[in-house]
């Protein structure tokens, strides 16, 4: 069912076989235009006509409706089912500031590669990043996608991707991290919040949210089931939880922390949630103290990832620490490890060793 309050009436606003219904409810509230579209379902599966009085027609039909019209269906529909309120702000940001000022007047029909190029080379001018430009087209092409399994369009325009330099990412080496926790000390909460950034690899909204029902200190584990972003608490960015076994240092340090302000392993004194700001200052000052450059929280994520890389962790164990989805993302820490490249150049040796093992028993 698709009622709507618009201009101050309810409408039945919907698609039967590729064709928008669109019509004013003669009952103006929710139920009566939930009501009316069951009539006009009813009568379009009948074949009945929907135009009793030629001349007043009661039904408006638009078989492609344009970007704009559809966004509006896009995101109350699906993009609020399916996403967490976090990526549903982030597309309605796009849609109003970059695709619906481009596309919003074009109706999905007409959407091409031609244009979708043009839109590429309008953003790359006003000097937005390629990975920038590409999330954009991300957006665009999941609402052309689900244009089509709605049965608006028959299929999605060809998308092609702008090459998007490999980010680069900072990280604490092992005595840079050293250095970091010592003048962490001096503010112990927030010492043992940096130790468990470094020793587990959890994101700050993951850290803000993290509760001690989550922490076995029995077991010496703790598992990842929540975050919060923009202030609303979800799930973990990957949308699964995930667990994380942890050292003799930092199962003390968490002992030693534990208190009875709230559920929260780290907040304020009251109990309240840290916020994102807040988290900011304290990470400054022991940079200071410790004669480093600043850096961020997420730091701690890729020093923790970058450090297990370093000892030859396998990279499929560290994909399942971080939570990544996608391997490939874990494939940036790669070139740290000492074994990579020597150990690819040892299966070679050792299948010519074999080989030449084989050709001297053959020649004896």
């Amino acid at each position: 069912m698709t009622a709507r309050r618009d201009r101050g009436h309810w409408w039945c606003d919907f698609y039967y076989e590729r064709k928008r219904v669109r019509r004013r409810s003669p009952v103006d509230t929710k139920r009566g235009a939930q009501e009316h579209e069951r009539m006009l379902r009813q009568r379009l599966m009948n074949g009945e006509p929907l135009d009793p009085t030629p001349a007043q027609p009661e039904v408006e039909v638009d078989p492609t409706p344009t970007l704009a019209e559809f966004s509006v269906d896009f995101m109350e529909n699906y993009a609020k089912v399916e996403n967490k309120p976090s990526e549903v702000r982030s597309k309605t940001t796009v849609f109003n500031k970059h695709l619906i000022p481009f596309f919003g007047e074009m109706k999905l029909t007409e959407i091409g590669r031609r244009d979708v190029d043009a839109f590429k080379s309008a953003k790359v001018a006003q000097g937005l990043k390629p990975k920038t430009i590409n999330n954009m087209l991300t957006i665009l092409r999941r609402c052309l996608y689900i244009a089509v399994e709605w049965e608006v369009i028959e299929h999605v325009p060809k998308v092609k991707w702008l090459k998007a330099p490999e980010p680069d990412f900072d990280f604490l080496d092992f005595d840079e991290a050293e250095r970091l926790l010592q003048a962490a000390k001096a503010e112990p909460d927030w010492y043992v919040m940096m130790l468990t950034g470094l020793r587990t690899g959890l994101r700050i909204g993951e850290l803000r949210a993290l509760r001690w029902q989550d922490v076995d200190l029995v077991a010496g584990r703790l598992s990842v089931r929540q975050a919060v972003a923009k202030n609303d608490v979800g799930t973990p960015k990957s949308g699964r939880k995930r667990t994380i076994e942890l050292g003799r240092d930092i199962q003390a340090a968490l002992k030693r922390h534990r208190h009875l302000r709230g559920e929260l392993v780290f907040c304020q004194p009251d109990g309240r949630m840290l916020t994102e700001n807040e988290c900011k200052h304290p990470m400054r000052r022991a940079c200071k103290r410790a004669g480093l450059r600043l850096i961020g929280w997420h730091t701690l994520r890729h020093s923790f990832a970058s450090h297990l890389v370093m000892r030859s962790a396998p990279l499929k164990a560290v994909q399942e620490l971080l939570g990544h989805a996608d391997i490939r993302m874990t494939m940036r820490y790669s070139h740290l490890s000492p074994d990579v490249r020597r150990d690819a150049v040892a299966l070679l040796d050792g299948h010519h060793l074999g080989t030449n093992s084989a050709d001297t028993t053959n020649s004896l």
